[in-house]
């Protein structure tokens, strides 16, 4: 579908991205000792640069980038426009002391347009992007053993029922993986920045945003459909084995879809990462 999609969706089609990308990628240290996590390279190319070209073939306009450690090194790599697509930046100088949710919030004023909403750790295929370009969806994928974090439940419907804990999931209910992708409509949007403000002013900046989210889908304020990766091309990259796993899942020419188990051992991790300490930050994105 890619570019010609606008044309299916029309107005209610999503061209723009806030991608957030202020934290210090600490569980891959020491390769992101003096590069942002967006940087590492997955078969020779960063996930920011995936990012954007993908963004470009999906005919989206514009970019925010919330940023924070190492931000030069993101400026300089994208500069303020990619293609036909504008990139603006906001900077988060208290990157080291809050979560997700003050990044999501410093947005606030930037954005008056429904958007999607990224974390700088995802590495996926482009197509995926087909059904996450109307508001108010969210991107899951069933829980295998590889995964971690937060999952929801959802009804018959494909509607989100509950956010929870991996641990806290009730008995005989099937778990959804959140793939961290989020397409918010504009009231959807304003109602989330009307439950941040609430959080900022009491001082909860260490919380994440699926907290507000969670609390937002059990009073009926947010309503998300579940959009399925399952068994598709993506991977959330927090470590330096999830780096090689997409390595390998990136390299294979036949994207049929993600394994069940990815099972890795030290040796596939090996010297391959040694060329992901070298410097990017001159390098340009494709054009």
């Amino acid at each position: 579908m890619n570019i010609n999609s606008e044309d299916y969706y029309g107005d209610n089609r999503i061209t723009t991205a806030l991608l957030l990308a202020a934290g210090t990628g600490s569980r891959l240290f020491p390769l992101t000792q003096s590069l942002p996590k967006c940087l590492m390279l997955v078969n020779e190319k960063s996930m920011l640069d995936r990012l954007v070209i993908g963004l470009k073939q999906q005919g989206f306009k514009r970019l925010v980038i919330v940023t924070g450690f190492q931000e030069n090194c993101i400026r300089e790599f994208l500069g303020t426009k990619s293609g036909n697509i504008t990139i603006e930046y906001i900077y988060n100088p208290f990157y080291r002391t809050t979560n997700n949710i003050y990044s999501l919030w410093m947005a606030r004023e930037i954005i008056n347009e429904p958007f999607i909403l990224f974390e700088s750790d995802i590495i996926f295929d482009t197509s995926l992007l087909d059904d996450m370009i109307i508001p108010d969806r969210i991107a899951v994928a069933r829980m295998q053993p590889w995964m971690n974090g937060t999952t929801v439940t959802i009804n018959q419907s494909k509607q989100v029922k509950s956010f929870q804990n991996v641990t806290s999931t009730h008995f005989n209910e099937i778990s959804y993986k959140t793939v961290n992708i989020y397409s918010l409509s504009l009231s959807s949007w304003h109602a989330i920045v009307e439950r941040l403000n609430k959080y900022i002013s009491k001082g909860k900046v260490n919380c994440y945003y699926e907290t507000v989210f969670a609390e937002m889908v059990v009073d009926g304020s947010l309503s998300l459909q579940a959009v399925s990766f399952d068994h598709k091309p993506w991977y959330e990259v927090d470590t330096i084995e999830d780096l090689a796993a997409a390595e390998k899942l990136f390299m294979q020419t036949n994207k049929t879809g993600i394994p069940d188990n990815i099972i890795l051992q030290t040796s596939e991790i090996s010297n391959q990462f040694t060329k992901k300490i070298k410097h990017t930050g001159t390098h340009k994105v494709a054009g």
